[in-house]
């Protein structure tokens, strides 16, 4: 196991998720509020686990890489990046599934995540992998996969964060 793997896995499950709900059948509001609010919870969890694990780690050793100018502009970025995504399901949690309101939010969770997504695959795990041990990553993964087992079915409390919390 490689956190940088599993963070890549789990972006590739997102991307998926967005794409079926942009295709489920409009009149089933039920269906779109059960998938929404099972990407929700993946989206929470999974921005928790990188925020408690993986950000704190990068800061040990990043670098910065990709077109990223330091670790700190990654990780500060990536924070700014998660709060900008739960404001966005925040508006479609909200609104009524299936309305204008909600599938505006809904896009703009997509968009914001969508953009996230490229710059951490570019930049933070790309700099992890650069400068981090594959046993360092193992080990990483194992705690990084174990909360996010602990806390898949109900998920967490989205809370925003200060991005200043999370550099050195």
């Amino acid at each position: 196991m490689d956190i940088t793997e599993i963070i890549q896995h789990q972006h590739d499950e997102q991307r998926r998720m967005f794409a079926y709900l942009e295709q489920w059948p409009r009149e089933d509001t039920a269906g779109l509020e059960a998938m929404w609010r099972r990407l929700a919870i993946l989206l929470e969890v999974h921005a928790e686990a990188e925020e408690r694990f993986f950000y704190h780690q990068l800061d040990e050793v990043g670098e910065g890489a990709g077109d990223a100018e330091s670790k700190d502009e990654e990780i500060t970025d990536a924070i700014k990046d998660h709060n900008k995504i739960r404001e966005a399901v925040r508006r479609a949690d909200s609104a009524k599934p299936g309305s204008e309101q909600w599938w505006q939010a809904v896009v703009d969770a997509n968009t914001q995540n969508s953009d996230h997504m490229g710059e951490e695959e570019r930049q933070d795990l790309t700099d992890f992998r650069q400068q981090a041990s594959l046993q360092w990553r193992h080990d990483l993964a194992v705690q990084f996969l174990r909360f996010e087992a602990e806390h898949w079915a109900k998920g967490v409390t989205p809370v925003d964060k200060d991005p200043a919390d999370f550099t050195g």
